[in-house]
């Protein structure tokens, strides 16, 4: 009975594994999918910006009006960016929470089944 319970044993644990490895996957694919979105509507936020500094150099009236022009864009454009560096703060701190949940999970599972098998020894 004995070589039974380890086959078993041993299944079970190639199978939570399996079950732990895929989690992974997911959430290494949804971290992805997150990031790669960001850093799109980063390159768009930078190509309607220069598309606007672009419109601005060629209906200014003046320097003086490119230059304000420049400065507010400037302005604004930094605005934004703080904006998408605070966000992307906040993503980062999610996923850090989302990998620290799934080890913290993996070690719960670990600990419960040594639990069950240490009896048995």
């Amino acid at each position: 009975m004995a070589v039974k319970d380890n086959l078993n044993a041993i299944n079970e644990m190639g199978n939570k594994g399996y079950e732990r490895m895929n989690a992974l996957a997911e959430l290494n694919l949804r971290t992805w999918e997150t990031l790669a979105a960001r850093q799109m509507d980063a390159m768009n936020l930078l190509m309607e910006q220069g598309m606007r500094q672009m419109k601005l150099a060629t209906e200014s009236k003046g320097y003086n009006d490119f230059v304000k022009g420049e400065m507010e864009l400037t302005k604004e454009m930094s605005t934004r960016m703080m904006e998408e560096a605070k966000a992307n703060m906040k993503i980062a701190g999610q996923v850090r929470d989302d990998y620290r949940n799934w080890f913290q999970q993996g070690v719960t599972e670990l600990n419960a089944e040594m639990r069950k098998a240490a009896p048995a020894a």
